[in-house]
């Protein structure tokens, strides 16, 4: 059931996520593997890099003390016990503001692999690598 789903969800990307998934596909030249809509440990993942153990959430709004909100502090907790680090972001944080979405992306992807820094922490340019 949570393949088939996440093999339809991989079928659309909301404009934001568009913008985070084409960033994260530049860092594949750097050994970070990210999927769309993985399904792990029962839920289904956004982008997710195995290797390096990094999920990046992009949620639609936010939600206080909500149904939404619960879920989503369980399912980061089963992450982190797993070993993942999960960066949640909001549709409104990639409109407002992608370089400081991006930046802390780049930042996490350089923590989990100081080799990452040698390249200056930003993915190549298109095209290169």
């Amino acid at each position: 059931m949570a393949n088939q789903t996440a093999r339809r969800l991989r079928k659309t990307l909301t404009p934001q996520e568009m913008k985070v998934w084409n960033h994260l596909r530049a860092w594949r030249k750097r050994g970070f593997h990210f999927r769309r809509q993985a399904p792990r440990k029962g839920y289904i993942l956004d982008f997710v890099c195995m290797k390096h153990g990094l999920v990046v959430e992009i949620d639609g709004g936010q939600h206080n003390l909500d149904a939404h909100a619960a879920k989503d502090e369980k399912r980061d907790q089963t992450l982190a016990l797993a070993g993942f680090r999960v960066l949640r972001f909001w549709n409104s944080d990639v409109d407002s503001n992608l370089d400081g979405v991006l930046e802390t992306i780049d930042a996490a992807l350089m923590a989990s692999n100081p080799h990452a820094a040698a390249f200056g922490g930003h993915p190549p340019p298109a095209g290169e690598g």
